[in-house]
């Protein structure tokens, strides 16, 4: 982008209509269900990754994974009993943290029995695999047996790929753009990217953004089979995610939500709100398959063009980078990724910005992490602290010498101002966005 087309975006961010803030959060974690623990354990690095019974007992390679706790009881204290009968788990996690962003923003959830539908607020609410736990566990064999009259009513509401949003627009009573994006890995950050697009395009006011993913042995079935989960410390559960670590043996799976209540800058003065953070830009690209791209390989040509994008349209320079959240999967990409950062931010070793994982803590929320990871940001700038990535004492050969970028205790920064974050998907898609902390 020219540096005129940049002045240009910068003077029209001006207007507060077009400026987009964050004012409410919900977060579903495996290490932590709401803000106030989610923050907590952040600060403090605390795993939410647990020895998985079941997956033992069906012979996977990797037993261990990250599920959110106490589902059970808050579904009840959430939901009508009705409500429940059409849910799993994709749905609870989903629909708790739009629950809880939209009261964080100090809305008041509505009545299911008044008509008002609030047309200025929409939502995209990505995931991406789904509810496939449903599938695995009646769809299919209830299909096989014969027994297809015995499914239900809400079978095809529970394993469509938008049954989140659609649900969430019922409970909320949103009647403005109401969709679910999938996108792999960078889901829940493109939802994020799109709803501010949304805003600042002047077709809504108010958009409920992220991602949610289920707990599902499904789910996860096709990843321990590409041998790409981590095998190598099923006795030590908090161990096993180990991003950016020479001993890294693959990625832990996950599941959980987190939902950001976008508004625009004017709606949220208009109403008083109180903001947590803004967000400046964000780019959406694909590498195409190419230059080392595959459908589960990343372009570093687009993970760079994506950073560089999404910079540019934050009308920032580089270098008021603050602090990454990487993708970082505890693979092999690590190493790759971190170069791309680098590169796409004209940053050397001895002026790289603090990068740190939370999929270290809660394991590889796929559809959901982008979404997880967002909130971490946006919390991490209204407290000024960086959380830890923790398990990479060891660090990898090839990021050595950004050590001294890498936290591993919680890295204390009132100064911290603004933060990257990006998701790398399978099918060689990129998502970025940029927050910037909010300053009254």
């Amino acid at each position: 982008m020219s540096d005129d087309a940049m002045r240009g975006r910068s003077v029209a961010r001006e207007n507060p209509a077009h400026r987009v803030v964050v004012t409410g959060l919900g977060v579903v974690a495996p290490n932590g269900c709401g803000l106030e623990n989610y923050t907590e354990a952040l600060r403090t690095g605390v795993s939410g990754i647990r020895h998985i019974p079941l997956l033992e007992e069906l012979k996977f390679a990797c037993t261990v994974g990250g599920i959110p706790q106490g589902i059970d009881a808050m579904s009840e204290e959430y939901f009508h009993p009705e409500e429940l009968l059409a849910m799993n788990s994709s749905h609870l996690y989903g629909c708790i943290a739009a629950v809880d962003a939209w009261m964080d923003a100090g809305l008041e959830r509505p009545d299911p029995a008044d008509d008002h539908v609030n047309w200025e607020t929409g939502a995209i609410i990505g995931t991406g695999i789904g509810g496939l736990d449903t599938a695995g566990e009646k769809l299919i064999p209830f299909v096989d047996a014969g027994r297809v009259r015995r499914l239900g009513s809400t079978m095809v509401e529970q394993v469509m790929g938008s049954g989140v949003s659609a649900r969430v627009a019922g409970l909320l009573s949103l009647g403005n753009q109401v969709t679910s994006n999938s996108s792999a890995c960078s889901t829940g950050t493109e939802a994020i990217i799109e709803g501010c697009q949304r805003i600042r395009a002047g077709l809504a006011e108010r958009m409920l953004c992220g991602g949610t993913e289920g707990s599902s042995h499904y789910a996860w079935a096709g990843f321990d089979s590409m041998r790409v989960l981590c095998r190598s410390h099923n006795d030590e559960p908090e161990k096993a995610s180990r991003p950016l670590s020479a001993s890294a043996g693959g990625f832990v799976p996950g599941s959980g939500a987190a939902i950001l209540h976008l508004e625009s800058l004017k709606s949220a003065q208009e109403r008083g709100a109180r903001i947590y953070a803004e967000v400046l830009g964000g780019a959406i690209n694909c590498g195409g398959h190419r230059r080392g791209g595959s459908m589960t390989a990343p372009n570093a040509d687009g993970v760079q063009r994506c950073v560089r994008d999404a910079v540019a349209d934050a009308a920032i320079d580089p270098e008021e980078i603050d602090a990454i959240s990487g993708h970082l999967t505890a693979t092999g990409a690590d190493p790759k990724e971190v170069a791309s950062w680098a590169k796409a931010l004209e940053r050397s070793p001895e002026n790289f910005p603090v990068i740190t994982s939370t999929k270290s803590m809660i394991g590889h929320a796929l559809g959901a992490a982008g979404a997880l990871e967002s909130v971490a940001c946006v919390l991490m700038l209204r407290e000024g602290f960086v959380h830890p990535a923790i398990n990479c004492e060891d660090v990898h050969p090839e990021i050595e010498k950004f050590s001294a970028s890498i936290p591993h205790e919680v890295r204390e920064m009132p100064g911290l101002n603004t933060m990257i974050k990006a998701g790398f998907g399978f099918g060689d898609v990129n998502a970025c966005a940029i927050f910037r902390r909010w300053a009254d």
